[in-house]
């Protein structure tokens, strides 16, 4: 949204100068003899959660426990936007002792710079640790989803389905590090990422926020970018938060945020998977699914939140509700009566901070009301607002609650464009390369550009840039689009005709050694990207069907946050997908379309042959359908791409012929790059089960990598199978028990060779 200023109590700027001055008065970092136990920095975060839990009012720890949006501190308190306002904060952080603040899409400063941002950020750390009678930090989080994304300048990166189709949990590591560090620069340090979900219904609309898909590759790649962002090393240590536990994705209609109706089975051993390796990854907080599952909402299951999350799986961080979740309890679920009550049961499941953006107010004294009536017991005020308390002091705040906003500019605008070219490149998925149509031959001497995307910078970022559902009008966005990374990447002496209409495109195609036309979809976010049929639109298969009958060589390139049904579109000589691939995916696609980079990019989810058959998934379970599509029906199965050099699996060996049930798998698979050039190598292992007491999929990941090969050179890949990889819900509809791994047969699937392992 556009944030408008208003002139009335501004608060000052502070100066790096001052912003050092202040950190050492409000906050010092050691503990002179007789200093309370929570400002020694020498202490434990633990020891100095409890001291500091102990000298707190009840109405203190419960500010603690909420987080209001950044609007409601400027302008006139009620979302104008504008400067920081002393009488805003006054109301929020020292009235209500708010432990945390937020930018929701589009709220930022009125200028949105780094320099900006820092400055915002610190104005409001400064009140906190000045005003609020313990001197308490606030945390302050931001979806940076895909880069710092809500900041100008700032570097866009490809969204996480695109990263995902990389196969690379270094590459995501190192993206999720290089967003940490920009975040820090601006004095936030909470980001509400990685995505844990799964992509298996394309009508949903943050499809493209997920990595993909299977469960293995979506929670490898959570845990390698959990992993990247609190270890980034920047101006402020920054926690990640996995989200959206658990089964968000699985929306009934396809719409998000409608509830979720899915068997025990379904939930446990696929839905739960990847969160449950982001959580092991480190990861200091969690979000909270905003929708219901099998007729509880997810703010409300203290199975989920406490049972699953904490009990099962050790997590001692900070549950945050999302967006007006605990409200909803009252307001649209229906499961309490009033707002006190509906607080009560997200507090008692297991949410330890509320994101209550609005009215701060009306939670603090909601929850008062609450333990007042004995809803909430003290002991588990304690236990959030310290657990909160313990986050605070383990990232540092206490010693280093600002940052140097005169440095934030350089250390933002432009940096890591690097690694954001690199990440676009690996994650465009080459699926159709007809007669050798690319890379395109540096003889070409006309190349046609065609397609409304082919110079949509704010459509190749996609949804949460700048503002919310997408860039805002008006603000142009920094970064190369496909159109001018051809132009740039052309050889001297060809010609690059940009063809802006679909006549003019057709008629410059009968004469062009090749065609590339930009397809693909508008950038939304979350509801207003569901999209009930996914499919191309009809002028985009139009224009394509039309340079088609030019009878020349036509490559289409996709930028969408979904595999669309391509329709008339289908059978270009050449297929590129590119997904959302930010402000270097002009480089990066041109990168591969003119071969100075082989594509490696794998499909982390199933492109579908027609519109209609979701949710569609590989591991669709076996049953007596027949229908047609009633089955697995793509045009692209997952893991499908192809590259500039060709691969082969030469063989795979097992490290025993049988292991008891409940130890790990060692696997050796020896591939060779059989081409004359250099490239990257997906390695996927599969396992299936001739036999197995429940259903099972024809096939399932069990572990993967990614290895160089030089041209001609082989090479053995080494791979372990954990046991809990392998291990599925037993029993009857109730899915009532733990999982386990069955005995019995199993078959590892690499390529075309395979190999069997009995499991005692």
């Amino acid at each position: 949204m556009a944030l408008r200023t208003r002139p009335r109590r501004p608060v000052l700027a502070l100066t790096a100068l001052a912003v050092c001055a202040a950190s050492l008065a409000g906050v010092p970092a050691g503990a002179d003899d007789g200093a309370p136990r929570y400002l020694d920095a020498r202490a434990a975060p633990d020891d100095r959660a409890r001291d500091l839990l102990h000298r707190m009012t009840l109405g203190e720890k419960i500010g603690q426990m909420v987080q209001i949006a950044v609007n409601r501190l400027q302008g006139d308190c009620r979302g104008s936007g504008g400067e920081p306002d002393g009488a805003c904060m006054k109301t929020v952080l020292r009235d209500h002792a708010v432990g945390s603040v937020l930018s929701g899409g589009g709220m930022g400063p009125p200028r949105n710079t780094p320099g900006d941002w820092a400055r915002m950020v610190n104005a409001v750390q400064k009140y906190a640790v000045d005003h609020s009678r313990l001197h308490v930090p606030v945390l302050y989080g931001i979806d940076a989803v895909h880069g710092h994304n809500n900041v100008l300048g700032a570097t866009v990166l490809p969204h996480q389905i695109g990263l995902a189709a990389t196969w690379d949990p270094a590459l995501v590591r190192d993206a999720a590090a290089t967003t940490a560090r920009a975040v820090a620069a601006t004095g936030v340090d909470w980001n509400f990422a990685p995505v844990a979900d799964l992509a298996r219904d394309r009508r949903w609309g943050r499809y493209y926020e997920t990595y993909g898909e299977d469960p293995l590759l979506a929670g490898t790649l959570a845990a390698a970018s959990v992993r990247g962002i609190q270890s980034a090393h920047g101006a402020k240590n920054v926690a990640a938060t996995v989200k959206h536990l658990g089964g968000y994705s699985e929306p009934a209609n396809g719409h998000d945020r409608v509830p979720a109706d899915v068997s025990p089975r379904y939930l446990q051993d696929t839905l739960l998977p990847p969160y449950r390796a982001a959580v092991e990854a480190g990861a200091r907080t969690v979000m909270v699914n905003s929708g219901a599952v099998n007729g509880v909402p997810a703010t409300a299951s203290r199975h989920l939140l406490t049972t699953v999350l904490r009990r099962q799986w050790g997590f001692t961080g900070v549950t945050v509700s999302d967006w007006q979740d605990v409200r909803a309890l009252w307001t649209k679920y229906k499961v309490a009566p009033d707002y006190p009550h509906a607080i009560a049961l997200a507090v008692n499941a297991g949410v330890d901070m509320t994101m209550e953006p609005y009215e701060a107010a009306e939670f603090t004294e909601g929850l008062r009301t609450a333990v007042r009536k004995g809803l909430v017991s003290r002991e588990r005020i304690d236990e959030a607002a310290g657990r909160v308390l313990r986050l605070k002091f383990g990232l540092g705040l206490f010693e280093r609650p600002f940052v140097d906003a005169e440095r934030a500019n350089a250390e933002v605008l432009g940096a890591g464009r690097e690694i954001a070219r690199r990440a676009a490149a690996a994650s465009q998925v080459l699926l159709r390369n007809e007669k050798d149509v690319l890379p395109i031959r540096p003889s070409a001497r006309k190349i046609v550009v065609a397609g409304a995307h082919a110079d949509d910078i704010a459509d190749q970022a996609g949804g949460w840039t700048v503002g919310w559902h997408r860039v805002p009008e008006g603000v142009r966005l920094p970064g190369t689009t496909v159109l001018r990374g051809i132009e740039e990447a052309a050889p001297a002496g060809t010609r690059v005709v940009h063809a802006e209409d679909a006549a003019r495109a057709a008629e410059e195609a009968r004469t062009a050694d090749v065609t590339v036309v930009v397809v693909g979809e508008k950038a939304a976010a979350e509801g207003e990207a569901d999209s009930p049929r996914p499919e191309l639109p009809a002028g985009q298969q139009a224009l394509v069907s039309s340079l088609k009958a030019s009878g020349r060589p036509v490559v289409v390139v996709v930028i969408a946050g979904r595999p669309p049904v391509l329709g008339e579109a289908a059978g270009t000589e050449g297929l590129l997908m590119s997904w959302l691939p930010g402000g270097e995916g002009g480089h990066a696609v041109a990168d591969v379309l003119f071969g100075r980079v082989n594509p490696s990019g794998r499909l982390p989810v199933s492109w579908p042959r027609r519109t209609g058959n979701e949710p569609l998934y590989y591991q669709q379970l076996p049953g007596t359908n027949a229908g047609p599509e009633s089955a697995h029906d793509v045009a692209y199965d997952f893991g499908a791409g192809l590259s500039y050099t060709g691969y082969r699996f030469d063989s795979l060996t097992l490290g025993a012929a049988s292991v008891p049930a409940g130890r790990a798998v060692r696997v050796t698979v020896r591939v060779s790059n059989t081409g004359a050039r250099d490239g990257d190598m997906v390695v996927p292992l599969y396992v299936s089960r001739p036999v197995s007491g429940v259903l099972a999929p024809p096939r399932r990941l069990v572990a993967f990598t990614r290895t160089h090969l030089k041209a001609g050179q082989s090479a053995a890949v080494r791979l372990t199978v954990p046991a809990r990889v392998l291990a599925v819900t037993p029993g009857d509809l109730d899915g009532a028990g733990p999982p386990r791994v069955e005995r019995g047969a199993y078959v590892f699937t690499a390529g075309e060779r395979t190999a069997a392992l009995d499991v005692t």
